[in-house]
C-alpha cells in the first residue's frame, strides 16, 4: 500500500470516529411518542450473535422488521424461516415478547399502537 493510500484510509477512519452518530428515526419516534428507550440492533442472547431489529429492553419487547416478504428474501426462504423460528422461540423462552412487522408498516400508527399496547400490558381482544 502506498503512503498516499495509507494516509487516505487513516483519514477516513478518523473522520468516521469523529463524525456525529446518526440517530435512527424509529428509535427517536419511540422516545418522543411512546416515552421509552428503543435500541436498534439489540443483542439479546448471551452466547449467540442474535440481535433484534429493535428492542425496548425495559419491557422486554422486540420488534423484528421482516424484509423480502414479497420478493422472496431471507425471511421467506426455508432456511431463513427455520433460523428465525429458532431465534424467536429462544427469545420467547427468555421472556421477550417478539412482534413482527414489514418495512412498509414500521412507521405507521398501527405499529406504534401495537407497541403502546404491549408496553401498557392492557389488551382487550373485543376492542381489537
Amino acid at each position: 500500500m502506498t503512503s498516499d493510500k495509507l494516509q487516505l484510509s487513516t483519514k477516513k477512519s478518523r473522520q468516521r470516529s469523529n463524525s456525529p452518530k446518526l440517530t435512527d428515526v424509529f428509535t427517536t419516534i419511540c422516545k418522543t411518542d411512546l416515552h421509552v428507550v428503543c435500541v436498534k440492533e439489540f443483542k439479546f442472547h448471551p452466547v449467540r450473535k442474535w440481535r433484534f431489529d429493535y428492542a425496548i429492553p425495559d419491557h422486554k419487547i422486540a420488534l423484528e422488521v421482516e424484509g423480502g416478504v414479497w420478493t422472496g428474501g431471507r425471511h421467506t426462504s426455508s432456511v431463513g424461516f427455520m433460523k428465525d423460528m429458532e431465534k424467536y422461540n429462544t427469545a420467547t423462552l427468555m421472556g421477550w415478547r417478539v412482534f413482527r412487522t414489514t418495512p412498509d408498516e414500521l412507521y405507521r400508527l398501527k405499529t406504534l399502537n401495537l407497541l403502546k399496547t404491549a408496553i401498557s400490558g392492557v389488551f382487550d381482544p373485543e376492542k381489537a
